[in-house]
């Protein structure tokens, strides 16, 4: 059986526990190359976590004859143009959430591996997670009857010591896409596109109320699934410390399920007979049930339930949701 050989872009703090050490203990899979720009913290990653090779420009890694396949781990904003490299130099691609900065990029980059024939992935890890998965099961399963909407609510109080001159990543546009909205937003649609099936039509309002930084720090939306179901949702990231709220809801004709995209509590399940609780936590590399679907697809054992294909469809929602 062939081993897939991974070479890692940014290898910074995601990669330090939530994938990196995960394409190491998974079978057929083996991580030979990290990459940052800083060649200081790539070489001591690379020390880190036993890596043979570290480099500090990614086309080196790229174009590495012992890499296989590429982990695109950067922020969003270069998402894009690593993507059109990976897949020039003929290598299937792994990229993290959001998959780009807007859709039109998100299309460029699918075209790009499919005149490739190459897969491409995005690293929507939920749906191999053990809750997220309970919440598919009772969905299929009838235990809250028939879907008839959804809700969703992400509260965070505002980021503190905040500097207009060196603001985090996630709050400027140009890297980003948006806010933090485009930060964690596409892990709750996307796990709600794998649970309900895709979203046809989305609205939203965005605004910028504590103007600590130009992305929004605030929106609201509306959207209909395809099979019918409605939904709405609430993000908001100036509340007060005593208001964070993580919770996503699911109403059905005989029932509910409440469960968190990022909080570690039970899903819950309410209906006639009474109340249920399911704890699952997830494991202690979080993205490796993931990354081992995308192992068995590359070596013919299986198949991976989020491409770019699938992942673009979040990134039209949520450019529809802020109106462009």
């Amino acid at each position: 059986m062939q081993t897939i050989r991974w070479g890692i872009i940014g290898c910074g703090d995601v990669t330090e526990v939530k994938s990196g050490p995960a394409f190491n203990k998974i079978p057929n899979s083996k991580l030979v190359a990290v990459m940052r720009r800083d060649a200081a913290k790539a070489e001591d990653y690379a020390r880190r976590h036993n890596v043979p090779k570290w480099y500090a420009d990614a086309t080196a890694l790229i174009n590495d004859p012992e890499v296989d396949a590429v982990y695109i781990a950067t922020p969003p904003g270069s998402h894009h143009d690593y993507t059109l490299q990976v897949a020039a130099a003929g290598k299937p691609v792994y990229v993290e959430k959001p998959m780009a900065r807007t859709y039109a990029e998100c299309q460029e980059m699918i075209a790009a591996c499919e005149k490739a024939q190459l897969p491409l992935f995005v690293a929507f890890y939920r749906r191999r997670l053990p809750s997220f998965l309970k919440v598919k099961e009772l969905v299929d399963t009838g235990a809250i009857g028939e879907v008839r909407f959804v809700n969703i609510q992400l509260y965070h109080p505002l980021q503190n010591n905040l500097e207009k001159d060196n603001l985090p990543w996630r709050v400027q546009p140009d890297i980003a896409g948006g806010g933090l909205f485009f930060d964690l937003a596409p892990h709750q649609l996307d796990i709600l596109d794998y649970i309900l099936g895709p979203i046809a039509s989305a609205s939203g309002q965005t605004a910028n109320q504590a103007n600590q930084y130009p992305a929004e720090d605030i929106v609201t939306a509306q959207y209909r699934f395809a099979s019918g179901v409605l939904g709405s949702g609430t993000w908001c990231f100036t509340v007060a410390d005593n208001q964070r709220t993580d919770r996503m809801e699911l109403f059905g004709s005989q029932g509910k399920i409440t469960f968190a995209a990022f909080d570690k509590v039970p899903v819950l399940l309410e209906t006639a007979a009474g109340k249920q609780e399911f704890d699952l936590p997830p494991p202690p590399h979080i993205q490796q049930p993931f990354i081992q679907t995308i192992v068995e697809q590359l070596t013919g054992q299986g198949e991976c339930p989020s491409t770019g294909v699938t992942a673009a469809r979040t990134a039209w929602v949520m450019d529809q949701i802020v109106g462009r």
